[in-house]
């Protein structure tokens, strides 16, 4: 069992990072976390709002592939757990601009990893485990990094061989790789979560279903690439971070955990679900959201299916989702319609 006491979370002004630190915070009083995001164009202060004013709460502005900062914020904030998020994650944007990719996904989990060895050197596997005074590195992943299934495939598990097929994937499973080598060579004590597509409150416009949301609400097409039927297994990002506080306290150092709602959704299918809850909340002046929606030219490379089996989670940790798809993505609506009337009205 470990218990995280000081947490250096990276990316933590991003989606998933922000929620996380928002959800720990309220979960474990006794937590303080150093929040560490170079704030790109996927991070934003105003997801922190909150956060920001808890003395618990430190962000610190900068690149985690800085190793003189990562090491100095290791040590003056006796981190004993490393969450790490921070990524470079839009499969466009590495199609277009690899470079970046490599330098925060792969070179920034580097540095981290050696900071945390150097911070936390000399322990073991099994000395890490022990109880109080542990440490723990866990490396937040992705599904991505498995390649692309067919419709009667079976799902991810923790034993499905690597392929990545974009520039992003292929830099998340080389931080991956750097992770379990750095467990495997110097006994450093890890966890790795791959998940599926998170969904909820504070991602990012360019992304899926924010994009969709925001075409409806400004009356413009719906881009959805080829015919639609490309298949995601979608996770509300609340669950995904009561999925990694579980790991992160149970889990087996050295384990690697897939993360999943069993929720598998066509993208065609899943705009029409958007479009008809819409149709319900803000209904347009004349006929249905769905007349928007527009066939694009698909992605280069586009991988087919994502979907995950997330049965070891659950088996020896207990864990599954709570909340329901169709509840969550009504919310997760109901949020972006009240940020574009508050925008609007500024």
């Amino acid at each position: 069992m470990h218990s995280p006491r000081s947490l250096l979370v990276t990316g933590g002004a991003g989606f998933i990072g922000a929620n996380f630190v928002r959800y720990f915070l309220d979960a474990h009083p006794e937590a303080r976390i150093a929040n560490l995001d170079s704030l790109t164009y996927a991070g934003s202060l105003d997801n922190l709002r909150g956060a920001l004013d808890d003395p618990r709460h430190t962000f610190i502005h900068g690149d985690i592939a800085n190793g003189p900062l990562v090491l100095s914020l290791m040590r003056s904030h006796h981190v004993d757990t490393v969450v790490h998020f921070a990524a470079e994650s839009h499969v466009d944007r590495s199609i277009d601009g690899p470079a970046t990719f490599v330098h925060t996904n792969v070179l920034g989990t580097f540095v981290l990893l050696e900071a945390a060895r150097e911070v936390w050197g000399g322990l073991t596997l099994a000395s890490a485990g022990s109880g109080d005074g542990s440490v723990r590195f866990h490396q937040v992943s992705t599904d991505e990094v498995y390649g692309s299934l067919n419709d009667d495939d079976p799902p991810f598990t923790e034993r499905t061989p690597y392929a990545p097929n974009s520039p992003y994937s292929a830099s998340k499973a080389a931080a991956d790789h750097l992770v379990r080598a750095y467990a495997h060579t110097y006994g450093l004590p890890i966890t790795i979560t791959n998940c599926s597509n998170n969904y909820g409150p504070l991602q990012h416009p360019e992304k899926f279903i924010p994009t969709v949301i925001a075409a409806c609400l400004a009356e413009r097409p719906i881009p959805v690439y080829g015919t639609g039927r490309n298949i995601r297994d979608w996770l509300h990002v609340r669950d995904h971070c009561t999925a990694i506080d579980t790991v992160l306290r149970r889990g087996a150092p050295g384990g690697t955990y897939l993360v999943g709602a069993d929720n598998e959704r066509r993208n065609i299918e899943l705009t029409r679900i958007i479009c008809r809850l819409l149709d319900e909340l803000r209904p347009r002046a004349a006929g249905s959201y769905e007349e928007l929606i527009s066939f694009v030219t698909d992605r280069a490379g586009h991988d087919f299916r994502y979907a995950i089996d997330a049965g070891k989670l659950t088996a020896e940790l207990g864990w599954k989702p709570d909340i329901e798809f169709e509840t969550g993505l009504r919310e997760t609506i109901e949020w972006y319609v009240r940020r574009a009337t508050a925008n609007a009205a500024e």
